[in-house]
């Protein structure tokens, strides 16, 4: 449903203090909502694992720089699997990720609860007088949060309290390496490293801990240039080209420069930096698997980057929309490769199958089969011909530590894979801390303990592992120790929302945000695209249509299960006849528990007010 935008200034609601486990970056001191009176404060509702909670992030800082002496973010981290309640994940994440105002520690959910937030990430604005005066669930809503900021600047100028901030940064650190991502082993015996937190590369003796050189400034930005000036921000996966291919286009190894949104070239006897794919625009757009010029095509925090001979290409993990893409670097050219781009498990055809956040890539010996991690449904998956298949994982809210049988077996957010000397699979269990072992349909835990590892690679025909929280690399595989994990599962805490078999009404509730009107340039600015797991769920209802209200009907049989929502809308500045265009999306995989007495229907909140 699509509200008239007068609909921001009509109800009159308190915002709920702020209640959790502590606080982070405000140097101890407990904040409330009344200590905040005098501000604009808008509520970062995310999780720490959530890929779209980290383009918001970035989405934020130019406006946190630009209000600063107004505005007050404020992180609520509310979090969705079990390690992401550990206080020091949480404060590793804030590090990691360059969070520059103050964290909730929202364990428990509970202020989550409070605002009725039904998605990571989640938006709410309250105004100097504490009242709650929008929300909005998913990515793009910077240019709505700046309007929006700027009329309550105007309506609330003789009550603001201007300059000062809570936000109080932590103490720096001095390690040589600052949450490593991935690892690259190098013809001469050295490594190279993508140092992610200090937004460089890292190139270290076969020691694994003197540093060679480095190459790029160390500072958050995206120039070209020679080592010491070339910009990256948080980089991640590394791919050596074949040496064949790296005389073709004169660099040697390509870069997943995540939060810019590139893959970056280097040169490895100069150390020089290209772009060569991406515009630095974040990819909001529709599918399609074409061939696009590489320079001129928006990607969307690239993850994981390998060369797989069975398709002649490099193939990247395209974390932020849940897809695979190929990319030619002699014919500079990108398209899409595996994923609808909705966030999920299914397997089948490449372009029909879900994916969610995958983050790890590595080829088998013989160059036939590409595994992968998708982070978000815990899973272990390949691609062999044109088919994707899942050894472990079973969807979006389930994870765990255990060993034993593939399809029983449970992983916790896997951020890298890696294929052993004897052709076994080895993941990098991030969550979990664990390195596990996937042969002959079995899982097996093989180290333990660790933080965060975030790859596995073989080097000297040994395994290396990045232990990214740790901020090096080890060798904690010793052969034959291998141990047997009866762990729990686990699933996400949130409550499922209720409603009854039959007949539903889905609404996706969107007003456009200040200063912008439904961009009707290229037609109905409106793509709603619906599925349930188990498919049986949903009888009707299902796919793409243009509107933001849908009829399902949900089966008799089925208690429970997960609706994968995606609503994507165009809107423009409403200022000027040419104005910016925008994209507001937002995928929700919502819990659902089907029972006689539920209601018949379900509301989500893209853009609004609360009601």
């Amino acid at each position: 449903m699509v509200n008239d935008a007068s609909s921001l200034r009509a109800p009159r609601v308190r915002a709920p203090e702020l209640s959790g486990r502590g606080w982070l970056n405000t140097g101890g001191e407990e904040l409330t909502l009344a200590s905040l009176r005098g501000k604009i404060v808008l509520l970062d509702f995310w999780t720490f694992c959530c890929i779209n909670c980290l383009h918001v992030l970035d989405e934020l800082r130019p406006l946190e720089e630009k209000y600063a002496d107004v505005l007050v973010v404020v992180g609520v981290h509310s979090p969705k699997f079990e390690h992401e309640r550990d206080p020091d994940a949480i404060e590793a994440a804030v590090e990691r990720y360059g969070v520059h105002h103050p964290v909730l520690d929202d364990a428990d959910l509970t202020t989550w609860g409070q605002y009725a937030a039904r998605a990571w990430p989640t938006l709410c604005v309250v105004d100097p007088e504490g009242y709650l005066v929008a929300t909005m669930a998913g990515e793009g809503h910077a240019e709505g949060v700046g309007h929006l900021v700027a009329e309550l600047i105007e309506k609330h100028d003789s009550i603001l309290r201007r300059g000062d901030t809570p936000y109080v940064p932590p103490e720096p650190s001095d390690t040589v390496l600052r949450f490593p991502s991935k690892a690259l082993p190098m013809h001469d015996g050295s490594l190279l490293v993508a140092d992610t937190a200090r937004h460089s590369l890292v190139e270290l003796a076969g020691n694994g801990e003197t540093v060679l050189r480095r190459i790029g400034s160390g500072v958050r930005g995206r120039s070209d240039g020679d080592p010491a000036t070339a910009q990256f921000s948080e980089p991640q996966g590394l791919c050596l080209l074949p040496p064949q291919i790296s005389e073709r286009v004169g660099y040697d190894v390509l870069v997943a420069d995540t939060a810019n949104h590139l893959l970056r070239g280097v040169h490895l006897g100069t150390g020089e930096v290209s772009t060569v794919a991406g515009t630095g625009r974040q990819w909001r757009s529709t599918v399609d698997f074409r061939a696009h010029d590489a320079r001129a095509a928006d990607l969307s925090s690239p993850w994981d980057v390998t060369w797989y001979p069975a398709a002649r290409k490099a193939i990247v993990a395209m974390a932020g929309i849940h897809q695979l893409w190929w990319f030619d670097p002699v014919a500079s050219t990108t398209g899409g490769y595996a994923g609808t781009t909705v966030e999920g498990l299914r397997d089948g055809p490449l372009r029909e199958t879900f994916l969610a956040q995958p983050s790890g890539l590595a080829v088998s010996p013989d160059g036939t089969r590409l595994w992968f991690v998708d982070a978000e449904t815990s899973a272990l998956r390949y691609v062999d011909g044109d088919t994707v298949t899942t050894v472990v994982g079973t969807g979006l809210f389930d994870f765990g530590h255990r060993d034993g049988p593939a399809d029983q077996a449970l992983l916790q957010h896997p951020l890298g894979v890696g294929v052993l000397a004897d052709g076994s699979v080895a993941v990098a269990d991030t969550y979990n801390g664990a390195i596990r072992r996937y042969a002959d349909g079995q899982l097996t835990t093989v180290a333990r303990d660790l933080r965060e590892p975030s790859d596995v690679v073989l080097f000297g025909g040994e395994p290396i592992v990045v232990e990214s929280a740790a901020h090096r690399l080890v060798r904690p595989i010793v052969p034959g120790a291998i141990s047997r994990v009866e762990g729990e599962r686990h699933t996400v805490e949130r409550p499922p929302s209720e409603v009854t078999h039959g007949e539903v009404t889905l609404e996706v509730v969107f007003t456009p945000p200040p200063g912008q009107k439904l961009d009707r340039t290229y037609g109905n600015p409106i793509r709603l695209e619906v599925s349930a797991s188990p498919e049986g769920l949903l009888l009707d209802g299902g796919g793409v249509t243009d509107e933001l209200t849908r009829r399902l009907v949900l089966a008799d049989g089925v208690p429970e299960g997960v609706l994968e929502v995606v609503a994507q809308v165009a809107t423009c500045d409403d200022a000027t006849d040419h104005g910016a265009c925008h994209l507001i999306r937002q995928d929700w995989g919502v819990p659902l528990r089907v029972t006689p007495a539920g209601p018949r229907r379900l509301e989500l909140m893209l853009y609004g007010v609360p009601r």
